[in-house]
């Protein structure tokens, strides 16, 4: 099923097991080293978008979306693994996860990810959903990496109290009070991944702390994006992506 189409690429859902098996290629050629597939049970409770050059046939860019009815059933989700969620279980809005968000090495164009976001957006309006959720990731697993980052989410982005993710994960880097390090704004953003910066120049928010995932070789936080609290103008221009 096509959900878009701008410029030079298509987005749509996959629809057979071949599409499937094309997404988690790709995952594995952008998460995993050679010879590790990336699939996993999750796959098969969602729907999967592939992004693709229309003149190629390239798969440049996958994610997979996880509708969830409410908060109550958060526990379902990939990210319920990593972090103790009970404060969103009050969520009373339909929710969707979104994960395993990659674009392919060999691609930099930026529309990829205006695109992304016009799909997640034209789901996101046609099924009513009032929460966007899920792990945005840091590449490798040393947090003096992402200082300067890490401090900036603590001082301007961190989730309201009523949804703040607690520890549940083995091994965390907490991100601390606002006594800790200054953030280097420049510095901070250099390094802050494309999706994490759209999701906080939309309103989004984060966890408290990174989970050390070392099965992907990434840190991750838990990031949450109320479609309410989106700027109207930024909202506009979505929906222009993706009308």
């Amino acid at each position: 099923m096509k959900l878009l189409n701008k410029g030079r690429y298509d987005a749509r859902f996959a629809e057979t097991d071949d599409d499937l098996s094309a997404a988690q290629t790709l995952r594995t050629l952008a998460f995993r080293a050679a010879g590790v597939p990336d699939a996993d049970a999750y796959d098969a409770d969602c729907k999967h978008v592939l992004i693709t050059d229309h003149k190629s046939g390239t798969l440049v860019c996958c994610f997979r979306l996880m509708p969830i009815q409410n908060g109550q059933a958060i526990h379902r989700s990939y990210s319920a693994q990593y972090y103790e969620l009970s404060g969103l279980s009050d969520f009373d809005g339909p929710m969707v996860e979104m994960g395993r968000f990659c674009i392919h090495p060999d691609w930099a164009d930026p529309d990829i990810l205006r695109v992304a976001w016009g799909a997640m957006t034209r789901f996101v309006d046609e099924n009513g959903v009032e929460m966007l959720f899920g792990c945005s990731s840091f590449k490798g697993t040393s947090e003096q990496d992402y200082l300067d980052a890490f401090s900036l989410l603590r001082d301007r982005h961190l989730a309201p109290k009523r949804w703040l993710p607690r520890v549940k994960a083995p091994r965390i880097f907490s991100f601390g009070g606002k006594s800790g390090r200054k953030p280097d704004l420049k510095a901070a953003m250099k390094v802050m991944p494309p999706l994490l910066r759209s999701y906080l120049a939309m309103g989004g928010w984060v966890s408290d702390h990174a989970v050390v995932d070392d099965d992907l070789g990434t840190l991750h936080v838990f990031t949450g994006l109320e479609i309410r609290a989106i700027p109207p103008a930024r909202a506009r221009l979505l929906r222009t992506v993706a009308g």
